[in-house]
């Protein structure tokens, strides 16, 4: 059969021809092994790309080895081009040890940094924000390099995308955005997905240079992104490329193809990738049917030895100690500790941020700030003002309103290397870029050892007539997810101290700022940088009635509180730190006064007053001399008007509630 492709009128030299060709045969022969092993029950899931190979292959042979690939489940191509030893391959997707995630995630959901190869989670969308991190550490670093994201179609639609490219464009990074446009979603054609005439074209309402290719030529794919890399890398900036293509096979095996018309599949099977160019090379002489013959039999026997040695090795024997230390990167607070100076200034806590923020800037030289309006505006809170002047926009950086792809921006950078700092301009907004935060930086370190080094500040709370949208206190949504760390202070000594922890610590954590202490709340703060352990509660008061454990504005009610009636000896224990939380310090406490009272700014049902309640029952219930009590706000959404709004705070119940477990 006489190949359909114009493959003559493009200049690749013969060994690249040898080598585009060879590649999408070991992914090819690879893929068809897969399926024999599917139907035999030795593995789970297959999602094939089996027809796609020429993008997977062409790409990735256009790349240098040292750029970062953030492949697709469809792109088995790029993982064995970059020549991963194949028994690791098959260990990852029969879930043994040897694999790139310990059991812990199936198919192509990890990344290796040996490879320079980022893996997808199944939310699909993120990792186009992430390239973006990833190849902004080129351009903060000068480095002559760029990162190429995979998306199918079906994921142009997802809102990532669209901020992806955006974030692309407006910094001009250099990114190759790759659609594999094969005509479906799962089932869904593209008729029903977008409605331009090609997805390229979208390119142009960002301002983008866009490509097509046929995605099923080989040598136009390698030779189209050669020439297209090599002017990104001279001239950083986004390019969008949409490869024409087709899937063979379901969405994954067990989809099926029954809403594919047999015309299609007739007509895509003439376009066959590999089929085509093998034609013809062996029509002009560049390999003969005794080479692919001598291939198949080599690479037959590595499937074999690679499958056998899988095969081998033995299931995984689940250890606990070893599930929950690898959910955080290793971090000595105490090795890492840098004391305070007896040099202090009296500061607020806005101040006391700011400082921290400045002082960590200086001992990072490579930390980077993201944020709406923190450049020459210096944040809505001024937190970050005068920082441009120091330190230059390409540290401080203004985002477009766009959280979900900032929040992947710095998940990419800390692949790179790169600790960055997301600023949310109200912790309310952080729900716009919640799936990054939750499933991707939370998880990766356990998924894959890769930490996420990234800060995301919060300015949080009531108390400021904001309404519902700018006076949340969240945190509850975030120490509830493995992975996350939370910190919320209450006092500007504490706020700087574990700032600078918080951006040291390699994990991923969320730092709470509550806006109403921002400028009413002073204190003696070290001049000099310092850090304070995260996970050490602080007891402000000592008494022997009552424990009072509280954090954020609530630690300043319960103060005010207690000032108010000087006879309760309570001990008022400020947790400071929600994830780790200080159980042991809360526990020694209530043994001691065996009465507990929380106190939180937060409506209780699911929050961290529920949890540490539940864990006092458990843990002292013997200590107990009255039921712990909780206080929190009421079940509403944050009013705006100041009557409303103080009756919605706890503040308003808990000297009633004190009093009563104190009369109890």
């Amino acid at each position: 059969m006489k190949p359909i492709f114009q493959y003559t009128s493009i200049e690749v030299n013969l060994d690249t021809r040898k080598s585009l060709y060879f590649n999408m045969l070991k992914s090819r022969l690879i893929e068809q092994k897969m399926l024999i092993l599917l139907r035999q029950g030795k593995i789970s899931k297959w999602f094939s790309g089996i027809g796609q190979e020429a993008i997977s292959v062409g790409v990735t042979m256009a790349l240098q080895a040292d750029e970062y690939i953030l492949p697709m489940h469809r792109n088995l191509g790029v993982f064995t081009t970059r020549k991963i030893p194949l028994y690791r391959l098959f260990s990852q997707w029969q879930g043994k040890a040897n694999g790139f995630t310990k059991g812990r995630d199936r198919s192509f959901h990890f990344g290796t940094q040996d490879y320079k190869i980022i893996g997808m989670i199944s939310h699909l969308g993120p990792q186009l924000g992430v390239a973006d991190g990833i190849a902004l550490s080129h351009v903060l670093k000068n480095e002559s390099k760029l990162t190429a994201v995979f998306s199918g179609d079906g994921g142009t639609s997802e809102g990532d995308f669209h901020e992806a490219l955006n974030v692309a464009s407006v910094w001009n990074l250099p990114v190759l955005f790759c659609i594999e446009n094969n005509g479906y979603g799962l089932s869904t054609p593209t008729s029903e997905q977008y409605n331009c005439k090609s997805l390229a074209d979208r390119g142009v309402g960002y301002g983008m240079e866009s490509h097509i290719i046929e995605g099923n030529n080989v040598l136009e794919v390698f030779s189209k992104v050669d020439v297209i890399a090599k002017s990104v890398r001279q001239n950083p900036r986004p390019v969008l490329i949409e490869f024409k293509t087709f899937r063979m096979r379901g969405h994954e095996e067990a989809s099926g193809t029954k809403y594919v018309s047999k015309e299609l599949f007739d007509l895509w099977k003439k376009k066959d990738p590999l089929s085509n160019f093998e034609n013809y090379l062996i029509e002009t002489n560049d390999i003969t049917l005794s080479d692919i013959e001598k291939f198949k039999i080599s690479f037959a026997n590595e499937i074999k030895e690679g499958l056998q040695r899988a095969f081998d090795e033995p299931e995984i024997i689940p250890n606990l100690d070893t599930e929950l230390s690898d959910v955080y990167k290793y971090f000595d607070y105490l090795l890492s500790a840098t004391q305070a100076t007896s040099k202090k200034e009296n500061i607020r806590l806005v101040d006391a941020i700011s400082q921290g923020l400045r002082q960590s800037m200086e001992s990072h030289s490579d930390l980077v700030i993201m944020g709406q309006d923190i450049a020459e505006y210096g944040g809505v809170f001024k937190i970050t003002e005068n920082f441009v002047e120091q330190f230059g926009k390409e540290r401080v950086r203004n985002t477009p309103i766009c959280e979900s792809a900032i929040v992947e921006a710095a998940m990419g950078l800390s692949i790179a290397g790169v600790k960055s700092i997301v600023e949310m301009q109200f912790a309310d907004f952080v729900s716009s870029g919640f799936n990054p935060v939750v499933n991707y930086l939370a998880k990766s370190h356990y998924r894959w050892g890769q930490a996420a080094d990234v800060v995301i500040r919060m300015p949080c709370g009531a108390g400021v007539a904001a309404g519902p949208f700018h006076s949340q206190t969240n945190e509850a949504w975030f120490t509830k997810t493995p992975g996350l760390k939370v910190v919320y202070p209450a006092f500007p000594y504490d706020a700087k101290g574990l700032l600078a922890t918080a951006i040291n610590d390699p994990n991923p954590v969320l730092f709470f700022e509550h806006k109403a202490l921002y400028r009413s709340i002073r204190q003696d703060v070290p001049v000099d940088y310092y850090t304070l352990p995260l996970g050490v509660a602080s007891r402000i008061k000592e008494g022997t009635d009552v424990t009072i454990i509280t954090y954020g504005a609530a630690v300043h009610w319960a103060l005010e509180t207690l000032d108010k009636n000087p006879h309760i000896s309570a001990d008022l224990i400020d947790l400071r730190c929600l994830q780790p939380l200080d159980f042991k310090s809360v526990l020694t406490s209530v043994k001691k006064t065996n009465k507990a009272i929380i106190l939180q700014e937060d409506s209780l049902f699911g929050s961290i007053a529920s949890d540490i309640s539940s864990h006092l029952m458990e843990q002292a219930f013997e200590f107990l001399d009255a039921p712990v009590k909780r206080v929190a706000s009421i079940e509403t959404p944050i009013p705006f008007a100041s009557a409303l709004e103080q009756q919605y705070l706890a503040k308003i119940n808990f000297e009633h509630e004190l009093k009563n477990i104190l009369d109890y």
